[in-house]
Protein backbone atom coordinates (compact mmCIF):
# COMPACT_ATOMS: atom_id res chain seq x y z
CA UNK A 1 0.00 0.00 0.00
CA UNK A 2 2.65 2.15 0.68
CA UNK A 3 4.94 1.45 -2.54
CA UNK A 4 1.61 2.00 -4.28
CA UNK A 5 0.98 5.66 -2.75
CA UNK A 6 5.24 6.21 -3.47
CA UNK A 7 4.73 5.75 -6.37
CA UNK A 8 1.64 7.94 -7.29
CA UNK A 9 3.31 10.47 -5.70
CA UNK A 10 6.17 10.10 -8.03
CA UNK A 11 4.29 9.87 -10.92
CA UNK A 12 2.60 13.03 -9.89
CA UNK A 13 5.62 15.07 -9.69
CA UNK A 14 7.03 13.88 -12.76
CA UNK A 15 3.90 14.44 -14.86
CA UNK A 16 4.13 18.14 -13.16
CA UNK A 17 7.57 18.44 -13.74
CA UNK A 18 6.75 18.31 -17.33
CA UNK A 19 4.04 21.02 -17.15
CA UNK A 20 6.58 22.80 -15.31
CA UNK A 21 9.41 22.65 -17.63
CA UNK A 22 7.30 23.11 -20.97
CA UNK A 23 5.85 26.71 -19.66
CA UNK A 24 9.42 27.54 -18.75
CA UNK A 25 10.57 26.75 -21.96
CA UNK A 26 8.27 29.53 -23.11
CA UNK A 27 9.71 32.21 -20.69
CA UNK A 28 13.13 33.99 -22.06
CA UNK A 29 15.62 33.63 -19.27
CA UNK A 30 13.74 31.60 -17.28
CA UNK A 31 15.46 28.61 -14.85
CA UNK A 32 14.68 24.70 -16.41
CA UNK A 33 14.21 21.38 -15.12
CA UNK A 34 17.37 19.81 -16.14
CA UNK A 35 16.82 16.44 -18.48
CA UNK A 36 18.67 14.21 -16.44
CA UNK A 37 16.04 15.33 -13.61
CA UNK A 38 12.74 14.14 -15.79
CA UNK A 39 14.53 11.14 -17.02
CA UNK A 40 15.71 10.38 -13.21
CA UNK A 41 11.92 10.97 -12.02
CA UNK A 42 11.00 8.37 -14.93
CA UNK A 43 13.70 6.00 -13.57
CA UNK A 44 12.62 6.10 -10.30
CA UNK A 45 8.95 4.73 -10.99
CA UNK A 46 7.31 7.52 -12.65
CA UNK A 47 7.65 6.79 -16.23
CA UNK A 48 3.63 6.59 -16.76
CA UNK A 49 3.79 10.31 -15.60
CA UNK A 50 6.60 11.32 -17.56
CA UNK A 51 4.86 10.11 -20.45
CA UNK A 52 1.48 11.06 -20.02
CA UNK A 53 3.16 14.42 -19.07
CA UNK A 54 5.44 14.73 -22.39
CA UNK A 55 2.10 13.85 -24.40
CA UNK A 56 -0.45 16.25 -22.60
CA UNK A 57 2.34 18.93 -23.19
CA UNK A 58 4.07 18.14 -25.72
CA UNK A 59 7.39 18.29 -24.58
CA UNK A 60 10.60 17.04 -25.11
CA UNK A 61 8.46 14.62 -27.81
CA UNK A 62 10.70 14.79 -30.75
CA UNK A 63 14.18 15.18 -29.00
CA UNK A 64 16.48 12.27 -29.11
CA UNK A 65 18.66 10.96 -27.19
CA UNK A 66 15.70 12.37 -24.88
CA UNK A 67 12.82 10.18 -25.82
CA UNK A 68 14.25 6.84 -26.36
CA UNK A 69 15.92 6.95 -22.51
CA UNK A 70 12.19 8.03 -21.58
CA UNK A 71 11.67 4.49 -23.13
CA UNK A 72 14.03 2.97 -21.86
CA UNK A 73 13.06 4.29 -17.91
CA UNK A 74 9.52 3.17 -19.21
CA UNK A 75 10.60 -0.25 -19.90
CA UNK A 76 12.57 -0.35 -16.27
CA UNK A 77 9.58 0.37 -15.17
CA UNK A 78 7.35 -2.45 -16.20
CA UNK A 79 10.28 -4.88 -15.45
CA UNK A 80 10.79 -3.75 -11.71
CA UNK A 81 6.97 -3.82 -11.26
CA UNK A 82 6.76 -7.38 -13.22
CA UNK A 83 10.00 -8.67 -10.09
CA UNK A 84 7.80 -7.24 -7.41
CA UNK A 85 4.81 -8.27 -8.31
CA UNK A 86 6.51 -12.33 -9.09
CA UNK A 87 8.01 -11.59 -5.86
CA UNK A 88 4.48 -10.92 -4.00
CA UNK A 89 2.54 -14.12 -5.80
CA UNK A 90 5.85 -16.27 -4.72
CA UNK A 91 5.04 -15.23 -1.44
CA UNK A 92 8.32 -13.72 -0.77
Amino acid sequence: MILMLVLLGINVIAFLAFGWDKRQSTQPGASRIAERTLLTLALCGGALGALIGQQAFRHKTKKQPFRTLLWCAALVNILAAAIVLRMDWLGG
